[in-house]
């Protein structure tokens, strides 16, 4: 079922989680003994991630560098159609540019499709860790919106290969990224969301956020879009802190910004063990307004400390 089906059909607020695949050279198993405790509290959906390829150097016999491809968790395909399989739950692929030419990506929504999966969640994706800033593959796609509308040209039949006949229409429902604290590159919050709406012009379906910390940024967003005219729903992603290392490593990586409150609080805390029960009851407080706010989707990256989520979980059901 499509995500957006399965918003449009719910009776109230619905649960989703975020999953890494598991490391190459890694069994699976690890994934299905998290996907067992995520299970118990009936997701509607599952986001599975994709991390781009990345470029290293290594040395040859010859002394000289070669330039190596490495892509340090492959399968996301497979990954979503074993866990559609074992557990009769929809997942959502994370699809980049990074990493990807456009026929390239063609071929993995083709295959998404074979296997029955009919939700994407559309990214522009990170840098390469060796580039300062995203530099797209020869021949693909700079911009989140140019492999949406690809997606799209895919469900109306529509393939690279324009001689193709009596092609069929793929169905994919299309997720797309909002910041509510603003994407990192954009010079202002404004033009940000017309970056956004022009997505959501381009055919996405819904919205799924960044995680966040304070509520009032969450709303304060949600009604910047209605303002500017988006009226797909937007679904709140949350995350816990359990380290005390994450006050300087959140709003580096994720720049985002830590409450007063919740930052105050961690720095007196005296370990990691007690910044994890601090960041339990903070997402949980997070999670009851937001859930009595009526948002669709209390959607949850478990990357890290997935027992900290569904103890959360536990507890708003």
């Amino acid at each position: 079922m499509k995500v957006i089906d399965h918003i449009n059909q719910a009776k109230g607020t619905l649960i989703s989680f975020e999953i890494l695949p598991p490391l190459k050279g890694k069994g699976i198993q690890s994934l299905y003994k998290l996907m067992d405790e995520l299970m118990e509290h009936k997701p509607s959906f599952i986001n599975v991630t994709y991390h781009r390829s990345e470029h290293v150097f290594k040395k040859t016999a010859t002394g000289d560098f070669k330039k190596v491809i490495v892509r340090k968790r492959p399968g996301t395909e497979s990954i979503c159609a074993a866990i559609m399989n074992k557990y009769d739950v929809d997942t959502v692929p994370h699809l980049i540019c990074g990493g990807f030419d456009i026929n390239e990506t063609e071929d993995a929504l083709i295959n998404l499709n074979y296997l029955g999966i009919d939700n994407v969640l559309v990214l522009r994706g990170d840098a390469a860790k060796n580039e300062t800033n995203f530099e797209p593959e020869p021949g693909g796609h700079k911009y989140a919106i140019d492999l949406l509308r690809q997606v799209n040209n895919l469900n109306a039949g529509v393939y690279l290969e324009e001689d193709l006949k009596h092609s069929i229409r793929t169905k994919f429902c299309i997720g797309v990224a909002g910041y509510p604290e603003k994407h990192f590159e954009a010079p202002n919050m404004e033009t940000d969301l017309q970056y956004l709406k022009q997505k959501v012009d381009a055919g996405a379906d819904y919205i799924v956020t960044q995680m966040f910390f304070d509520n009032a940024k969450y709303f304060a967003f949600v009604k910047a879009c209605r303002d500017m005219g988006i009226t797909v729903p937007i679904i709140p992603g949350l995350k816990p802190v359990y380290s005390k290392k994450q006050l300087t490593v959140l709003p580096k990586v994720f720049h985002i910004d830590l409450p007063t409150d919740l930052s105050n609080e961690m720095i007196k805390c005296k370990s990691d063990e007690e910044v994890e029960k601090l960041g339990t009851e903070w997402l949980y407080q997070q999670s009851v307004e937001l859930k009595k706010s009526g948002v669709p989707v209390l959607h949850y990256y478990t990357i890290g400390k997935p027992g900290v989520v569904c103890d959360v979980v536990k507890r708003l059901q």
